[in-house]
C-alpha cells in the first residue's frame, strides 16, 4: 500500500494558487458589495435592524426566522408602513437568509406569508401616492415669483434644468460645468453614473432652447453661470445667509428643499411637491403634449417601461377620453 506522509503542521505553507484564490475571493466580495448603491445598502441595513429588533422584543428568532414570525411582523408593521415599504422588508429578510445560507421564511412559497401579504394588499391597497408633478404652467408661475438675486437665479436654473432634463435630485446636484457642452440647439449635459446606470456608462441629455426666454433652461443656466462667475466645478452650489457662494455642490436633499420653498413662494401647497416633482413633471407634461414612451425614457433615463407608463397614464387621462365624446 502506498502511503502519503503530510508534513508537520508547522511546515504547512499556502501555495501560490491558494493565495491567488484567496485574493480573488476578497475581490469577489468587494464586487458583490458594489452591486448595490450605497443608499440601497443603507436601506437594507435599516430594514434588517428593524426586523431583528422586533424579533428580539417579542422573543422570536430573526435568523433563521419562521414564516409565522414574518407574518406577525408584517401584520404589526402594516399600521405604520406603506405597502411598498413592507415589500422591501420582505426582500431584506430574503437576502439576509440567503447570505447566511438559510432557507428564507419570507417567500410567497410559504402559505402563511403569502396569505397575509395578499390580505394586506387587498385591505390596505398597493397604490403608491407619490408627489405631484410640476406641469409647465406650474413652472411658469413659480419662476415668475422667484427673487431677482443670486439665489433666485440659481433656483431658476436648477428648476428649469431639472424639469427639462427629467433629472433625479442626485443627478442635478452632481452636474459640473465640465459636463456641459454648448451646441447651436442648446446644451448637452453629460451625466456619469446614476441610479439606473451603476456600470457608469453615462448618458447625454439634451436641453433645447425654450420658446420663452424667462423659462428657457439654456438661458437660465448661462445667466446663473455669468452672475455667479462660475467657470469650473459644481454647477449648482450652496449660498449662505450672507449671499456668499460656496465652492461645494448642493446636497441632493437640498434640491427637494429648494423645490418646496419655490412652490410655497408661488402659493402652492408644499406638502404636495418634492424634488421628484421635476422629473415626474417632465414625463407627465411630455405625455400630455403627445411625446412617445421611448422619447420620454430617453430623456429621463428610465429603464422600466412600467414606471414611465404611470406618468403617461396620468398625462393622457383627458386626451382621447371616451367621456369627452358624449356631448354632455
Amino acid at each position: 500500500m502506498i502511503t502519503c506522509r503530510l508534513p508537520p503542521p508547522a511546515t504547512l505553507q499556502i501555495l501560490p494558487h491558494q493565495a491567488t484564490l484567496a485574493s480573488l475571493g476578497q475581490r469577489a466580495q468587494e464586487f458583490a458589495a458594489a452591486a448595490k448603491a450605497a443608499n440601497t445598502l443603507r436601506a437594507y441595513q435599516a430594514d434588517w435592524n428593524d426586523f431583528r429588533q422586533w424579533c428580539t422584543a417579542h422573543q422570536l428568532a430573526s435568523l433563521p426566522a419562521r414564516p409565522e414570525t414574518v407574518a406577525l411582523y408584517l401584520t404589526d408593521r402594516v399600521r405604520t408602513l406603506k405597502v411598498s415599504s413592507l415589500a422591501r422588508r420582505l426582500t431584506t429578510i430574503n437576502r439576509a437568509h440567503q447570505s447566511a445560507g438559510q432557507p428564507s421564511p419570507a417567500t410567497m412559497q410559504n402559505a402563511v406569508v403569502s396569505e397575509v401579504w395578499k390580505g394586506i394588499k387587498r385591505t390596505v391597497g398597493a397604490a403608491q401616492h407619490g408627489k405631484k408633478p410640476f406641469l409647465t404652467a406650474d413652472l411658469q408661475h413659480i419662476i415668475a415669483e422667484l427673487p431677482h438675486d443670486l439665489r433666485g437665479l440659481r433656483d431658476q436654473a436648477l428648476l428649469l434644468t431639472g424639469f427639462a432634463g427629467g433629472f433625479r435630485r442626485s443627478e442635478l446636484a452632481a452636474i459640473c460645468v465640465e459636463d456641459l457642452e454648448t451646441t447651436p440647439d442648446g446644451l448637452i449635459v453629460r451625466l456619469g453614473r446614476s441610479k439606473t446606470d451603476q456600470e457608469g456608462h453615462g448618458r447625454a441629455v439634451a436641453l433645447p432652447y425654450g420658446a420663452h426666454p424667462h423659462t428657457c433652461p439654456v438661458r437660465a443656466v448661462r445667466a446663473w453661470l455669468e452672475r455667479a462667475a462660475i467657470t469650473a466645478g459644481p454647477l449648482f452650489r450652496a449660498i449662505d445667509r450672507r449671499g456668499m457662494l460656496s465652492h461645494r455642490p448642493l446636497h441632493a436633499d437640498s434640491v427637494g428643499y429648494l423645490v418646496k420653498r419655490s412652490a410655497g413662494r408661488a402659493g402652492l401647497d408644499t406638502v404636495d411637491y418634492a424634488g421628484h416633482s421635476l422629473r415626474a413633471g417632465l414625463a407627465t407634461q411630455a405625455a400630455m403634449n403627445g411625446a412617445g414612451e421611448l422619447a420620454i425614457m430617453k430623456q429621463t433615463g428610465h429603464r422600466s417601461l412600467a414606471t414611465v407608463r404611470k406618468y403617461i397614464r396620468e398625462g393622457t387621462l383627458f386626451r382621447d377620453n371616451a367621456a369627452a365624446k358624449l356631448g354632455l
